[in-house]
């Protein structure tokens, strides 16, 4: 069961470029183990290293965002869109 992943500007070097993948996979946990699996360069910026999401990138299932409904084990189904929003600190002083 696909789902878009919408990837951010930031992670499409290591998505060969795509803006929006298809990933499968019954949980959020799941899809997002598939695209560190496809692209091992987005591993260091999703995950940690007990496979937990890094505590700066946030992701929505559906415009809604997955620490308020059950984090990586939030079900998606085919047709669903998975957005990956790291986020971005910094600025000018």
């Amino acid at each position: 069961m696909p789902v878009s992943v919408r990837i951010p500007t930031v992670l499409r070097p290591h998505a060969s470029g795509a803006s929006v993948v298809e990933a499968g996979g019954p949980t959020v946990g799941d899809v997002v183990g598939e695209l560190v699996s496809r692209f091992p360069g987005m591993s260091g910026h999703l995950t940690d290293g007990a496979g937990q999401l890094q505590r700066f990138v946030n992701v929505y299932v559906n415009d809604e965002d997955i620490r308020y409904l059950e984090k990586l084990a939030t079900p998606v189904k085919e047709g669903d869109e998975v957005a990956i929003l790291p986020a971005v600190a910094g600025g000018a002083d």
